[in-house]
């Protein structure tokens, strides 16, 4: 095609809600997606649920979830790490966006069970994230955006404070673009093991990489090699604990476990090393993937009890199973009687367990337990066992972008002034460390919006 106005790096979420805002501006829009078409939409094919404050139900949502409480839930789970005028920005925008989503073709259904009650705070998609992508596509096709995929950005050159040109690769051959304007929401750099190896040390290579394999960082790395404002630590990132038979690349949300609260979770010598019931699993599920990430090997092992199998969403794996523990260690590669000490240890520290609530905190607690277990604590005593290994899963990093609340990337203090970025290439500007649930398709979603409207309002 000849030369759009704006060009929209990446093909998921973000990148499809800047590029619709900036057609229905009126610009000419081209997408250039990296992977080719039945991959496409990156992470976001395997995101279930978006986290929206809303004043009163909502679409799918029950009650209320005020700006204050969606902060609040933010800065414990970031431990403050964050850019709170930022974070203020997509939680008070995330209300209107749920209209939004639903007047382009996404569909919302209540909210799963178990481990996953969120319906006050988070709407589920229908259909899941591949639901939202292709809904996307679908709207942006009939609003004129022109799509490229197998289509992967080398270079962005730059002259002062404007991008004056675009190479990419396509069917082998390089080809340049001049747009107008830029938004590059390419996501983060997980894909590229080498990469992450440097950030974290040789331990990264036994890391399972949750999203897709083409988020390897070449607009990121391309754009901070020539001075764009960086933002975030390169060992932060989303990274929870995941089925250790996942595979190495695109094992998505299939492969996660969400056991932990009800389990104890052992390292290979059989030892216990966290609190297992700190909190509310989509409040603490993100910090597994770092615990599991310093222990040796990289390696966990959950283990529960009959009592326990359903009342969380299962792996797409089936659990490993035994009538009896040192059966079940024999199984896992454990040593079977540091396990059963292990097991014992635990269970004798269990006392009441009447108040047992699996979706609250109930303050079912051990006793003289280090480290303790502080709710849904409950002997390990009903056959048949049943256990999982975990792997820490890496779904997106923080080192990205830095924008500002136009969504615009700058240098020094100089704006770069055809350039934004949208989604988990910049979402390091609001996530310090940490995660939530939901909150990587509300940043994408907000900053896509912003960055296609302001990309729009400059070409035009």
């Amino acid at each position: 095609m000849t030369d759009p106005d704006i060009l929209v790096i990446g093909g998921g979420n973000a990148a499809l809600c800047a590029a619709m805002t900036a057609a229905e501006a009126g610009a000419r829009v081209l997408i250039l997606e990296a992977a080719p078409k039945p991959y496409r939409g990156g992470n976001s094919r395997h995101t279930r649920n978006f986290r929206c404050m809303h004043h009163g139900p909502l679409g799918p949502l029950v009650d209320s979830y005020t700006e204050d409480e969606y902060l609040a839930d933010l800065m414990k789970v970031t431990d403050g790490k964050t850019d709170e005028a930022l974070a203020r920005l997509a939680i008070r925008t995330s209300e209107e966006c749920l209209p939004w989503m639903q007047e382009r073709g996404v569909r919302f259904q209540p909210s799963l069970s178990g481990t996953l009650s969120l319906a006050r705070t988070n709407a589920f998609f229908l259909g899941g994230g591949k639901g939202l992508v292709n809904a996307y596509y679908r709207t942006a096709e009939k609003l004129g955006v022109a799509v490229e995929y197998d289509a992967a950005v080398t270079h962005l050159e730059r002259e002062d404070d404007r991008i004056v040109r675009v190479d990419y690769t396509k069917d082998g051959t390089t080809r340049s673009l001049t747009p107008r304007a830029v938004v590059v929401a390419s996501g983060g750099f997980q894909a590229d093991t080498d990469w992450l190896a440097r950030a974290w040390g040789p331990a990264a290579k036994n890391f399972l990489i949750r999203g897709t394999p083409y988020n390897r960082g070449v607009v990121l790395a391309d754009l901070l090699d020539q001075g764009v404002e960086q933002v975030g630590d390169p060992t932060q990132c989303h990274a929870v604990a995941i089925d250790g038979r996942a595979p190495k690349f695109d094992g998505g949300i299939v492969t996660r476990l969400d056991c932990v609260p009800f389990s104890i979770v052992v390292n290979k010598d059989a030892q216990r090393f966290y609190d297992e019931g700190e909190d509310v699993w989509p409040k603490r599920y993100a910090i597994w993937g770092r615990l599991v990430a310093a222990q040796p090997d990289q390696v966990g092992y959950v283990i529960i009890d009959a009592k326990s199998l359903d009342l969380f969403m299962p792996s797409v794996f089936p659990p490993i199973k035994a009538e009896t523990l040192p059966e079940l260690a024999d199984k896992m590669g454990l040593p079977a009687e540091a396990l059963v000490q292990t097991v014992e240890r635990f269970n004798a520290a269990c006392g009441d367990t009447s108040g047992f609530h699996p979706t609250e905190l109930d303050g079912v607690a051990t006793t003289g337990l280090t480290p303790p277990k502080t709710n849904w604590a409950r002997p390990i005593t009903e056959p048949p066992f049943y256990g999982y290994s975990l792997r820490t899963g890496v779904t997106f990093t923080y080192l990205g972008l830095k924008v500002d609340a136009r969504a615009q990337c700058s240098i020094g203090n100089r704006p770069v002034a055809n350039l934004w970025a949208a989604g988990e290439t910049m979402a390091g500007s609001i996530l310090g460390q940490g995660y939530l649930a939901g909150f990587g398709m509300t940043i994408g979603t907000v900053f896509g919006r912003i960055a296609g409207q302001e990309a729009a309002a400059y070409a035009n």
